[in-house]
């Protein structure tokens, strides 16, 4: 046991001195390699940032626990033969729904509505066109896990009196109100007079988009300003993630039960809720992963074939040494182990820089962009196996043409 260890650590530190010696050649040698693993690693923190990106995104957008009722919800990509029959088969949902649903929905921590709507608003000589009226319940406050950064968000009582204010988002403030205080300051919508009670905190862009180019109205005004149109949306939450699907399932219920669909009958409304999202963010990146991955480690198999060519240097190189060291007794098998641990070995510390270098690369990403990328030890683990194993696979040949040499021969090499 103690003359293998002794075989195996000789052979090792042999390995490290032979790379040592030729630094130049071993660091070209390995920039296949190196690249190689930190594409890999690179992509798979990319993925694991977009993926958390995108989450902080929705969950700041739609907020934790949170599930959506409207005609049409659609939490990923419809067809447009989809969406026609939907169009045709769906119900909008009207005030009486909401009201029923937040009476007898239990397992609902809130029960909120909502109704979306657009238009210009202006503020003395100033105007800002497309801006998102989005009138809604005094709970989506709660509902959406909004934070207001300055004065406060709609009261019950104002949604009941249907009162004439809203709240503000940052990008509305900037543009009307960039030195000042917003609060109590009046801007027309549809030439009504609103009175701003508070700004929502800056939630930022999602791919690109703002999500702060809009103003919170009491829903009942919304619905005097702007109609019914398509109907409202009705909003939920539970109070814990484990009872969301419970909290789903009942409000889903009550409304069917409320329009008489029994049985298998289709329903005519549409949900969404932020757990169906988190399921398609995962396969959505899982997708790019399965893609992209396979071309990361193609760069790593072209490393590998500039290792094999070395190594088949390495031995033409040492044929002398070889022709030794079978001489003094070494045997096929250790002289083949011997070249496979120097393939490996190389390709393990190609590996280690290759990690150094996503290291670096995923820093500065994240500090341009501004989007956290994170090292997970799965993409760590996976390019330091594939990195060995086609380091041994690159040795395999050169390995097995040093074990066959001639001593004789060998030794008459110089």
């Amino acid at each position: 046991m103690r003359q293998l260890y002794s075989f195996y650590a000789d052979a090792f530190w042999i390995a490290i001195k032979s790379i040592f010696e030729h630094k130049l050649r071993a660091f070209l040698t390995l920039l296949g390699v190196i690249i190689g693993v930190a594409s890999v690693v690179v992509v798979g923190a990319s993925i694991s940032g977009l993926n958390s990106y995108v989450m902080d995104r929705v969950t700041k957008v739609l907020g934790a626990n949170h599930f959506m009722m409207a005609r049409i919800a659609r939490s990923g990509h419809m067809e447009d033969e989809e969406f026609e029959r939907m169009m045709k088969q769906n119900r909008k949902l009207e005030w009486d729904e909401y009201e029923y649903i937040k009476a007898n929905c239990k397992t609902c921590s809130e029960i909120g509505a909502q109704k979306n709507s657009g238009t210009d608003i202006k503020f003395e000589d100033e105007e800002m066109v497309s801006v998102g009226i989005r009138g809604v319940t005094s709970n989506m406050l709660l509902i959406e896990d909004k934070t207001i950064e300055v004065g406060r968000f709609i009261l019950p009582s104002e949604v009941k009196r249907t009162a004439r204010v809203c709240v503000i988002g940052t990008d509305v403030r900037d543009k009307f109100f960039p030195n000042t205080d917003p609060i109590g300051k009046e801007i027309k919508v549809r030439g009504i007079p609103l009175r701003v009670i508070g700004m929502e905190k800056q939630r930022g862009s999602m791919f690109g988009q703002s999500q702060d180019r809009h103003i919170y109205i009491p829903v009942t005004l919304n619905l005097q300003m702007f109609g019914w149109g398509g109907g409202i949306q009705i909003h939920g939450k539970a109070e814990k993630p484990e009872d969301l699907p419970i909290a789903i399932e009942e409000a889903t219920t009550l409304l069917r039960n409320k329009r008489k669909l029994i049985g298998s009958k289709e329903s005519t409304f549409g949900v969404v809720n932020t757990a169906d999202l988190a399921g398609q963010i995962d396969q959505f990146t899982a997708a790019i992963a399965g893609v992209v991955i396979p071309i990361t480690l193609t760069i790593l198999m072209v490393g590998g074939i500039v290792v094999m060519n070395i190594m088949l240097v390495s031995v033409t190189e040492r044929t002398f040494e070889v022709g030794l060291r079978k001489a003094l007794g070494a045997t096929r098998k250790q002289i083949m182990l011997q070249f496979l641990i120097e393939s490996a070995a190389l390709c393990i510390f190609g590996g280690i820089l290759g990690i150094f270098l996503a290291a670096g690369a995923t820093s500065v990403i994240t500090l341009i962009l501004g989007i956290t990328m994170t090292i997970t030890i799965g993409y760590i683990v996976l390019a330091v196996v594939v990195s060995t194993v086609i380091g041994v696979i690159a040795g395999l040949y050169p390995a097995y043409k040093a074990s066959k040499l001639d001593p004789i021969v060998a030794l008459q090499h110089s």
